[in-house]
């Protein structure tokens, strides 16, 4: 969604690319609470706008908020609602508890099976629930994706619990911090591995390539492989302060006197950092690239550059557009021609 002159939603595509916008958008955990009566405001709200029969005295900051919280809700491809718990304004208080499970000290294998798996099955749901709906993909590719993230993150953490139970040159107390970061590297690992595997079709068929009015022009595999990179960075920088800072801080956490007295508080503690992580890390990740970027245009093989419905087009260039913030959607780059 763009803003026209006087400031109001004019089109599809709202620019989030400062870190502040992103924290403030679908983000918000707040948005989780709003009921069906008000989404179904807004939604009226803003199709009255879209009419031209807006009733007097509703303002710009009524429009920006009632978008929002659609976005927020509704799937913009199937435009149903997207389960609560699936929503990105859900996924810090939804998701915390597992962050928590994940990084609980004196894990045992069963205990680093279930919780690994439960991350993973979380973070299937909400790439499911936020996928691109608006081209044909098999539900094969989300199966394959889940299953090798799955056997990668478990694999990959009980191989390293494995490896530092027998490392003989280890305290007891040193074996124990460093088996804290040992989900970061199984969770990291499984995102690439998802992202991979459901996406690996684009590279050889390419993503789609549109001009400034929203036409398809053609496919790009060169913007696909882009797409793919930038969010297998994303979802390896996003664990990154989830899973390392809460343990480097809840070690020296544990040697103050108060925690030492009250081992009860330990956990409440630990959740709170888990959570101030957690919700710090989601739209800084989120942010990392820019909501626009730009290709050169003759290294996409599948068009022609000089010519795109007929018209010159002598810049040669490419630009993208992120619609939504979700995990999946984040390699949901529409390219556009300048």
């Amino acid at each position: 969604m763009q803003l026209s002159q006087d400031g109001s939603p004019s089109s599809v595509c709202l620019n989030r690319g400062t870190y502040l916008d992103k924290r403030g958008f679908t983000l918000n955990p707040l948005v989780v609470c709003v009921n069906q009566n008000r989404l179904q405001e807004s939604i009226n709200l803003l199709k009255r706008f879209k009419e031209g029969t807006l009733p007097p005295g509703v303002t710009n900051e009524q429009l920006w908020k009632a978008q929002k919280i659609k976005q927020a809700i509704i799937h913009p491809d199937t435009g149903e609602k997207i389960l609560m718990p699936f929503r990105m304004s859900g996924f810090v208080p939804f998701g915390t508890p597992v962050v928590v499970g994940l990084l609980l000290p004196n894990q045992t294998l069963v205990s680093t099976i279930f919780w690994q798996w439960l991350n993973q099955s979380h973070n299937a749901c909400v790439n499911y629930s936020n996928r691109n709906a608006s081209q044909p993909n098999p539900t094969s590719a989300f199966v394959h994706g889940y299953l090798g993230a799955v056997t990668s993150a478990v694999s990959i953490a009980v191989g390293l619990n494995v490896l530092i139970q027998r490392a003989k040159g280890f305290s007891p107390t040193t074996r124990l911090l460093v088996q804290r970061f040992v989900p970061f590297p199984a969770v990291a690992s499984a995102n690439v591995c998802n992202v991979v595997l459901m996406r690996k079709s684009e590279l050889s068929e390419g993503i789609s390539v549109l001009d400034k009015s929203g036409n398809v022009v053609g496919t790009s595999k060169v913007a696909a492989k882009y797409a793919l990179l930038e969010t297998a960075l994303t979802r390896i920088v996003m664990p990154m302060p989830i899973l390392v800072l809460p343990p480097m801080i809840m070690a020296n956490l544990e040697k103050l006197p108060l925690l030492k007295g009250n081992p009860r508080l330990v956990l409440p503690v630990h959740a709170g950092v888990c959570l101030a992580a957690f919700a710090f890390a989601l739209p800084l990740a989120i942010s990392l690239f820019p909501q626009t970027s730009q290709v050169k245009a003759l290294h996409s093989n599948n068009l022609n550059e000089d010519e795109v419905h007929g018209q010159k087009r002598p810049t040669g260039r490419l630009a993208l557009c992120t619609f939504g913030l979700k995990p999946v959607r984040l390699i949901e780059r529409v390219f556009l021609y300048c």
